[in-house]
Parts: structure tokens; sequence; C-alpha cells
């Protein structure tokens, strides 16, 4: 038994540490791809319920905002 556990050990070592480097940062060069989509999507969903509910209101906020700013003074 102590020999087969000692044999599968051996087998599974490389792995282990493999994915113990790729843990700890041992790709560095590959970046986060799935923490960046899934940034990217809760932006787009936050923008589109806010979009949703406060659309008038913010429409109301920038023609208000861009009405208030006059032009050059002619100097």
């Amino acid at each position: 038994m102590t020999a087969r556990l000692t044999t599968t050990l051996t087998r599974l070592a490389p792995r282990a540490a493999s994915r113990a480097s790729a843990a700890l940062g041992g790709r560095s060069d590959r970046g986060d791809v799935p923490g960046w989509v899934l940034i990217t999507l809760m932006t787009a969903g936050l923008v589109t319920l806010l979009w949703g509910v406060a659309g008038d209101q913010l429409e109301a906020l920038f023609t208000e905002a861009i009405g208030s700013v006059s032009g050059p003074s002619g100097r």
C-alpha cells in the first residue's frame, strides 16, 4: 500500500507543482480575462439599468447644463 501511494504521489507531484505555480502567478503574461469580462458585463448592466430608470432626468440635467454654458465672450 505504501509503495502504491508513493507511486501515485510521485506521478501527481509535477502536475500539482505546475498548478500551484500557475495559481501563484507563474503565468503572469496571460492576465485575468474572465475577471475583465465580468467587470465589463456588470458595468454595461449598471449603465443600462441607470439609463432605464433615470434616463429622462439625466437628459434634462444634461440639457440644462449645456444650456447654462455661455459661448465666447467676444473679446
